[in-house]
């Protein structure tokens, strides 16, 4: 360890090398499950020092754990092997708008709200907007494909990236796509990198696409009694020809968990809200909006709230926001997932997860973005209750079991890091896993990038207990 360890500060500032007790276990966990200890914590902030730790690592076989601001839910950034955690979080972040271009080219230590920031002074939008875009690198991003609200309109994160510079696991420098909007020049390396979890290199630049920001914003808020119904408007609405850029769905027990942590006013007697966003011209969305309003209370909404100010409507979504924060306040523990579903299986997901609930004995929460599928259902329980915490394995496997025999996915923004690994093959198949692992082991023949995730080892299972 001391020969390595040495090597790396031949080019680094000492003082970016850590490996004090109290250093590492800073960097030992994420915001998902399970604490890891790395043997060193490498900050870095140019690429010449990504390129160093690479060689290194590489050479003596060490492995590295790429991280952002550790925000993962699913395990990414987690050293379950030991070795290096590579911080970019201290990076100098870079965000450079060519606004006639409709591009930015960014560092990956860029907040994502700073990058959105950015282009609204030019009157344009990056659109993607997960819920930690306030705290959370756009490395981070990229590496996860992440997510958000507005990805029913929009896309993901992969859909709004043309180019990368990636240092390879040998420490090589390639670049991927390039500023263009077409390019279909050789295989599509840049949709491969991102979403591949830091598991194929280190990102260190990406150019992304910006859109022009819409001139009017209308919210709706849908009022109903029974959650199949809220379910089905929900697919009618998207069938109709409009294309909202949100919509968003609570359960009862997010909406009471509100109520109870910041009130906002939302009906805590309704069984499901759904908040809906719609954007674009003025005079289109007061057409879309009665049409959407009309197809809401057919469905059987007992109520739709137009807002008739911004701060209405803010207070609104501010609502939807306090979600999370909220539902903490009942448990300690909370196990967050984003199993994904079609949109007309929503529905049929949520009765299975009511049967699980109640088969486990457990408390689950729904929220999310109901116009993708992308269903959050949260576990609220107590990790220092070892019985309860297994009843609770039991619960989250047979939720990732019922999103895929409904045709979904094991995750919509996520990723699959730890928590996942397990299931992959219920969903892709042996075949499809396997051609995974070949592409992992040739561009990563020594095994060094971000080693235990997303392919499981044999009879690894998922474990939320201390062990």
């Amino acid at each position: 360890m001391e020969e390595w360890i040495e090597e790396l500060k031949d080019i680094l500032p000492e003082k970016q090398v850590m490996t004090e007790l109290s250093d590492r276990h800073s960097y030992s966990f994420d915001a998902s499950f399970g604490e890891y200890l790395p043997e060193a914590v490498v900050q870095v902030k140019n690429k010449q020092q990504v390129i160093h730790v690479l060689k290194v690592a590489n050479q003596f076989r060490i492995p590295v754990y790429p991280r952002g601001q550790g925000t993962c839910l699913s395990g990414g950034p987690l050293p379950v092997q030991g070795g290096i955690v590579l911080d970019i979080s201290q990076w100098p972040p870079l965000i450079d708008v060519h606004a006639d271009d409709l591009t930015v080219i960014v560092s990956p230590s860029a907040l994502t709200a700073d990058i959105n920031n950015a282009a609204e002074e030019h009157g344009l939008m990056y659109a993607p907007d997960p819920s930690s875009a306030h705290v959370a690198t756009i490395g981070g991003n990229l590496a996860e494909n992440s997510g958000g609200p507005r990805g029913l309109k929009y896309g993901v994160t992969k859909d709004f990236v043309l180019g990368l510079e990636v240092v390879t696991p040998e420490g090589e420098v390639m670049k991927t796509g390039g500023q263009t909007i077409k390019n279909v020049t050789g295989f599509d390396l840049t949709k491969l990198i991102v979403g591949s979890e830091g598991a194929l290199g280190v990102i260190t630049e990406a150019t992304l696409k910006l859109v022009p920001k819409p001139p009017a914003v209308q919210t709706i808020l849908a009022v109903f009694d029974d959650v199949r119904k809220a379910g089905q408007a929900i697919s009618k609405t998207l069938t109709s020809g409009i294309l909202p850029s949100k919509m968003e769905f609570m359960d009862q027990a997010c909406i009471q968990a509100v109520e109870n942590f910041k009130p906002a006013g939302l009906p805590v007697h309704a069984k499901a809200l759904v908040i809906i966003e719609l954007d674009g011209h003025p005079e289109t969305l007061a057409i879309e909006k009665k049409l959407v309003q009309e197809i809401m209370e057919k469905i059987g909404a007992t109520e739709t709230v137009i807002p008739q100010t911004a701060e209405e409507a803010n207070g609104i979504w501010q609502a939807r926001k306090q979600v999370s924060p909220a539902i903490a306040q009942i448990k300690p523990t909370k196990v967050s997932e984003d199993a994904t579903v079609p949109r007309s299986k929503i529905p049929d997901m949520m009765d299975r997860l009511q049967k699980i609930k109640e088969k486990y004995n457990v408390e689950v929460v729904v929220f999310g973005h109901a116009g993708d599928g992308n269903l959050h259902p949260n576990v609220l329980c107590d990790k220092r209750d070892q019985e309860e915490m297994g009843r609770v394995e039991k619960a989250v496997e047979e939720i990732f079991e019922a999103a895929i025999e409904l045709g979904g996915t094991l995750s919509g923004e996520h990723g699959i890091g730890t928590m996942k690994a397990p299931f992959l093959e219920s969903e892709l198949g042996p075949v499809g896993v396997d051609m995974m692992r070949r592409i992992k082991n040739s561009w990563d023949p020594n095994g060094i990038m971000n080693p235990g995730k997303i392919f499981a080892e044999k009879g690894q299972r998922l474990v939320l207990r201390s062990e």
